[in-house]
Parts: C-alpha cells; sequence; structure tokens
C-alpha cells in the first residue's frame, strides 16, 4: 500500500470471506480521521476492521471481519517488514515492484489460510531464494530446517565425542548503607549450555526443588526441557535454558525460570534467610563496589541433578556442569 495515491500495490486474500476492494476505502478513512487528529492503529468500516503499520513510503494493512487476536496481527506485519527488509536490504515501493514474483512467493509461505505459517527468514531462504531480482525455481527440495521446525540447527551435525558444559550463573546484587541495614539484596541467576551432541537431541535438565533449601531428602524435582539446542560450533553456540531473578518475599525465595527455545515458565519458591529491606537514607559519599567470584557454589543451593539426551540414534553424552556465584551490583555505602 503506496501513500500519497493510496493505490494498492501488493495484495493477498487469503480466505476469502474480505472483498479485495475493502482496501481502497483504506487510505481515505486513514485521512479522514489523521485530519479529525483521532487517527489510531485500528480503523473500521462497518464490519471491516483495518489493522495497519507503516514503513518507510508503504502501509502494510491487515483487513479482517472477526475479532481477531490484535497482537499477533501486528507482530505478522512487524515480521513482514522484517523478512521483506532481510529479502531486499531496503523496503519500499521499488523493491516491491522489482520483486513481485518472490513477494507473492514468501506472502504464500509466510501465513496460510490466515494463520502464520514459516516467519523465519533463515529458512525461506533456504528454498526461496533470489538472483537479481528473480526467483529461483531450480530447486523445489524441502530444507530439513523445516520438517524439524528449528531454524538455529541444522541436520546432520556430528561428533566424535558428545559432551554438554552446562553453566549456572548467579550474581548478588546488595546495596548496605552506612548503618549496615540491607537496602536491596537480590540475586539473579542463569543456566547456559555449550552443546556438542550429534543429530537432533532434546535435552531434559533436572533440577532440585525446593524441599533442598530445607535439606530434606526429596524424590521428585524441577524438570526443564530444552528441544534442539542451538550447535556449540553455530555463531549462537550458547543456548540459555534458564533466566532466573530472586526478589525476597519475607524469608522465600522465587526462582522463575524460562526455557528457550520453547517460551515456557518454571516456577521455584525457595526458603531462604535474607535481611529484611529498609528505608533508602540520603548519603552523600560515593559507595565501595566489591567484586567476588566463588566457583562450585550457588547462593540460592540450586542444583543439576541429571542430563537427560533423547536423539533417535541412543547415543550416551556427558555432561559437565559447573558452578558460578559471583557479584553483581554489590556496594557498600560509608560514612
Amino acid at each position: 500500500q503506496v501513500a500519497p495515491p493510496g493505490y494498492p500495490l501488493i495484495s493477498r486474500n487469503y480466505k476469502g470471506d474480505v472483498s479485495m476492494s475493502e482496501i481502497d476505502y483504506f487510505m481515505p478513512l486513514l485521512m479522514q480521521k489523521e485530519e479529525e487528529s483521532a487517527l489510531t492503529p485500528l480503523l473500521s468500516r462497518g464490519k471491516i476492521h483495518f489493522l495497519w503499520i507503516k514503513h518507510s513510503n508503504l502501509y502494510l494493512v491487515a483487513l479482517t471481519m472477526k475479532n481477531a487476536n490484535a497482537s499477533l496481527v501486528y507482530s505478522f506485519l512487524y515480521k513482514v517488514v522484517e523478512v521483506f527488509s532481510e529479502y531486499f536490504k531496503e523496503l519500499e515501493e521499488e523493491s516491491i515492484r522489482d520483486n513481485f514474483v518472490i513477494v507473492y512467493e514468501l506472502l504464500d509461505e509466510l501465513m496460510d489460510f490466515g494463520f502464520p505459517q514459516t516467519t523465519d527468514s533463515k529458512i525461506l531462504q533456504e528454498y526461496i531464494t533470489q538472483q537479481g531480482n528473480k526467483l529461483d525455481t531450480g530447486k523445489s527440495r524441502v530444507p530439513a530446517t523445516v520438517t524439524n521446525a528449528v531454524s538455529w540447527r541444522s541436520e546432520g551435525i556430528k561428533y566424535k565425542k558428545n559432551e554438554v558444559f552446562i553453566d549456572v550463573i548467579e550474581s548478588v546484587n546488595l546495596l548496605v548503607n552506612a548503618n549496615g541495614s540491607v537496602l536491596l539484596s537480590e540475586i539473579v541467576g542463569s543456566i547456559k549450555l555449550k552443546v556438542f551432541l550429534s543429530g537432533m537431541p532434546e535435552l531434559r535438565l533436572g533440577l532440585n526443588d525446593r524441599g533442598q533449601f530445607k535439606k530434606q531428602s526429596v524424590a521428585n524435582g524441577v524438570e526443564i526441557c530444552v528441544p534442539v539446542p542451538s550447535d556449540a560450533d553455530s555463531p549462537k553456540f550458547k543456548t540459555s535454558i534458564g533466566s532466573a531473578k530472586y526478589l525476597p518475599e519475607k524469608d522465600v525465595v522465587i526462582w522463575s525460570i524460562k526455557s528457550f527455545p520453547g517460551g515456557k515458565e518454571y516456577l521455584m519458591r525457595a526458603h531462604f534467610g535474607l535481611p529484611s529491606v529498609e528505608n533508602e537514607e540520603l548519603e552523600g559519599r560515593p559507595p565501595i563496589s566489591v567484586r567476588f567470584e566463588i566457583p562450585y557454589f550457588t547462593v540460592s543451593g540450586i542444583q543439576v541433578r541429571y542430563m537427560k539426551i533423547i536423539e533417535k540414534s541412543g547415543y550416551q553424552a556427558l555432561p559437565w556442569v559447573r558452578y558460578i556465584t559471583q557479584s553483581g551490583d554489590y556496594q557498600l555505602r560509608t560514612h
């Protein structure tokens, strides 16, 4: 969609329930709302809703008759901008006109019957390629990354020795005033992997639960699934499976673990003695910053119990675990 005339540059009707002529009303409606100082990201005309974004001299508009998930629609529109920009370097009217064929091909792969499909440009570039302004149709092979549903790891990776290096890192943030009272205390933790594994493995990481903090024997713990981690030799060789922040809630510490790339979040509560937080006092002198690193130790007591590696060939792999506690923003105020 091009401004100022607003003539439709290119379009794709995915479901057929909205007339193609409805887009003709978008630009006049947008200009009317702009004059009235009532312009919003969503415009409506009768039963038709226009969800739009602007990039350079282009308007990207999604039309729907339903009460669609607006955040999903806008995320898709911005993803279209990202994909087209990676293909054409610059997304503008000229790049669209010069690449009509590849644009239609991409639109067909990005969405199917109104549902977003393959939106990762790295996957798309494996089978929708361009030479100059022409689409390369010489190969119709579907890439392995599509069938495996991941873009960060190629199929066929092999290692003579399969290993996983696990780093459990905790940073202690502390602020103490000149009277010795704790103004702020928190622990920020992360779990990172460096993976040397063959094939397309799935990892399951077992952690201890809050029973360990009470020094009790607990049979069950917390298990995190890491579906197909990135390879150690790839540019993104470290797979971050956990990002945690501990905030004192009386005598309880809450560990929130969010798995990547799955996106699932797990909560683990632990009883841990922390000083109470008092009101901050104004003090003139700069605080003393402390730096330290303690190997083989975590303040929270979190531990890796086991690492299961699931791969169709059934090979065995060695997990190596390293615990580190280090200073974060650790400051002591003085008189």
